[in-house]
């Protein structure tokens, strides 16, 4: 059976993240894609230029009408943008018992800020704990627990353990920012950690990449598949999505990953 994925996120007109990019990579990987929307942006491969969020009402209307007449294995939520949303958000998905991917989605690529700061709180107090997996970058992590950025492994260790004492229940703390020849991505569980690390590719086509990942974990998940092999099999999903992105031509800033490079030879 083809698994129904529901995306809580923002709308990307450039198509390589947000909405565009989850409905693509749950597609790519075997799910049948549905859409909340929490905001619209104005961006390109060179940055955002405007944000205009989606009344929380209306958020919560969306949901509503989903999950009243459709069965809905796994949720994924990114682009939030305010208190009031997370707050819909969190209450709409009450009795929910699909895994909840969250990826906290607080500022772009090019540094601009995408979840308002005193909506971090709401997104700590209201959403963490609820999810099944919890997938911040080094930023994120950082303005989640209001700590420095790790700098290091041993300095993710210990920000991916405060986030799981916050009341996650696994998190994949993600370690692009690094330098080095690798990307190293830490899955934290109650059970332990296991260390994900792959060679970082060279390439100017990253835009979207971690809606892209977390959406394809939850399809994962939607399948049935259990937590570390799912994160493994969008891990694989994600490096072939940026290697292949070559054959795109986007832009002329960070352009997007190619989401059916498996299909577009």
């Amino acid at each position: 059976m083809i698994p129904n994925i529901l995306s809580i996120a923002g709308s990307d007109p450039l198509g390589g993240a947000g909405i565009q990019a989850d409905i693509k990579a749950i597609s790519a990987n075997g799910g049948y894609a549905m859409a909340a929307i929490t905001g619209l942006t104005a961006q390109n491969t060179r940055g955002v230029q405007a944000v205009q969020l989606v009344d929380a009402a209306m958020v919560t209307a969306q949901i509503a009408a989903l999950r009243e007449d459709i069965r809905i294995d796994a949720v994924k939520i990114g682009m939030l943008g305010s208190a009031a949303i997370i707050t819909a958000v969190a209450d709409a998905l009450e009795g929910v018992e699909a895994p909840i991917v969250l990826d906290p989605v607080m500022v772009a690529k090019g540094g601009d800020r995408l979840l308002e700061a005193a909506a971090v709180a709401a997104l700590r107090d209201r959403l963490l704990p609820r999810a099944a997996l919890i997938t911040p970058n080094l930023p994120e992590a950082a303005d989640l627990l209001d700590l420095p950025e790790a700098r290091d492994e041993a300095g993710m260790q210990i920000h991916a353990e405060h986030l799981l004492a916050l009341g996650a229940r696994a998190v994949l703390l993600k370690g692009g920012h690094l330098p080095g020849a690798h990307s190293p991505d830490l899955l934290l569980t109650g059970a332990g950690a296991t260390w994900l690390r792959a060679p970082r590719i060279d390439s100017a086509n990253t835009h979207g990449t971690g809606c892209t990942l977390s959406s394809a974990i939850a399809t994962h998940l939607g399948h049935g598949q259990e937590l570390l092999q799912a994160v493994q099999s969008a891990k694989s999903y994600i490096t072939g999505a940026i290697s292949g992105a070559s054959r795109l031509s986007v832009g002329q800033g960070h352009g997007p990953t190619h989401h059916f490079h498996a299909w577009q030879q």
